[in-house]
C-alpha cells in the first residue's frame, strides 16, 4: 500500500470519527450505527431499580434457605421492651429462641403448631413443657418476625420505595428500602407478583388482618438476603416497634422439638394440677369433718 492510500485511509477515519463525534452530541438515533446501537455508543439506558423485583428475588432466596439466625428487640403497646435470640425458621413457621423479659430468659422452641416452654423447675422429671396452640383441629394463626414473613407482606407493594445503598447501623452494605401500608396494602399482598404458594398467601392475609398500618424499613445485603427490618406496626391493642436482625441463612440448624421423654404437655399439667387440688380439698373436708365431731368446731372452710 503505498503513501497515498495510507493518507487516504487515515482521512476518512478521522471523518468517521467526527461524523460520529457530532451526531452523539446531537442526540442522532444513527450514531454507532457499525454496533447496532441506537443511543449514540452508550448502550441502553440503565434499569431503573424495582423494588417490587429485588423484594420477589430476595424472597424466593430466603424461601430456599428455610432457616436463618435471628436477634429481635421488641418494644410492645405497654411499653415493655422485650426480646428474642436464636434461630427462626419458615413454611412451616418455627423457632428455637430464648426469650428475654423482665422475668428470667426462658428457652422457646415452636414448630408450626406446638410449642415447647424450657420449665424453669423440672415437673415429673421433664424440663419442658409443651402446648398446641391449632383449636378444634384449625391451626393457630399468628405472625412469627421471620425474614420470609418480612418479605411476603412486601411482595408487590409498589409503594415501597428504594431508598438507595448504604450501611446499615452494624456496618452492613446493603439496599435500603422503605414503605407505610394500610390493611388493604397487606391484604393484597403478592397478588401482582404470585411467587407465595397459596396456602402460605392465606395463612398471611390471615395474619395480617388485625393491622392497621404498618410501616418498615427493610435493608437486603449484597448477598441478595435481607438483614435487618425496623418495623412500626398497629392494631386496637396499639403501636409495636420492632428492630429484626438475621443473618446465616441457610447455615443455621433447623429447628428440632425437645426429647419427648423430656416434655410434658399443658394438658396434662393442668389435669395433674387439678387432681391435686381436688385431693387437697377432700383432704380438708376430712379434717373438717374430724374436728366438727370431736366438737372443736372444724375449719370454717366456707369463710
Amino acid at each position: 500500500m503505498n503513501q497515498t492510500v495510507l493518507t487516504r485511509a487515515a482521512v476518512a477515519v478521522a471523518g468517521t470519527a467526527l461524523l460520529v463525534g457530532g451526531l452523539t452530541a446531537c442526540g442522532g438515533d444513527k450514531a454507532d450505527a457499525g454496533t447496532g446501537k441506537a443511543d449514540g455508543g452508550q448502550g441502553a439506558p440503565a434499569k431503573a431499580h424495582s423494588s417490587v423485583e429485588a423484594v420477589k428475588a430476595s424472597y424466593l432466596k430466603t424461601v430456599a434457605a428455610g432457616f436463618a439466625k435471628a436477634e429481635l428487640s421488641i418494644v410492645g403497646a405497654d411499653g415493655k421492651t422485650t426480646g428474642q435470640s436464636g434461630t427462626k425458621g419458615w413454611y412451616p413457621s418455627s423457632h428455637d429462641v430464648i426469650l428475654k423479659s423482665e422475668r428470667p430468659d426462658t428457652r422457646s422452641i415452636m414448630i408450626a403448631d406446638m410449642t415447647y416452654t424450657g420449665l424453669a423447675e423440672p415437673r415429673d422429671g421433664k424440663s419442658w413443657m409443651s402446648m398446641d396452640l391449632a383449636k378444634d383441629g384449625k391451626p393457630g394463626v399468628r405472625l412469627n418476625d421471620d425474614p420470609a414473613e418480612y418479605l411476603a407482606m412486601l411482595l408487590g407493594q409498589e409503594k415501597l420505595v428504594h431508598v438507595g445503598t448504604e450501611k446499615t447501623a452494624d456496618g452492613i452494605d446493603a439496599e435500603h428500602y422503605k414503605g407505610s401500608f394500610a390493611a388493604a396494602d397487606l391484604i393484597k399482598a403478592d397478588e401482582s407478583t404470585k411467587v407465595m404458594e397459596e396456602a402460605n398467601r392465606t395463612y398471611l392475609h390471615q395474619a395480617v388482618k388485625h393491622i392497621t398500618t404498618f410501616e418498615v424499613d427493610l435493608w437486603i445485603g449484597k448477598d441478595g438476603y435481607p438483614v435487618r427490618a425496623d418495623t412500626v406496626s398497629t392494631d386496637d391493642r396499639g403501636t409495636t416497634r420492632t428492630t429484626a436482625k438475621f443473618s446465616d441463612f441457610g447455615k443455621a440448624a433447623p429447628v428440632q422439638a425437645p426429647p419427648a421423654e423430656q416434655v410434658v404437655s399443658l394438658e396434662d399439667m393442668n389435669k395433674e394440677t387439678d387432681r391435686k387440688l381436688k385431693e387437697a380439698d377432700r383432704t380438708l373436708q376430712e379434717a373438717d369433718k374430724k374436728l366438727r365431731d370431736a366438737g372443736l368446731g372444724g375449719l370454717d372452710l366456707d369463710s
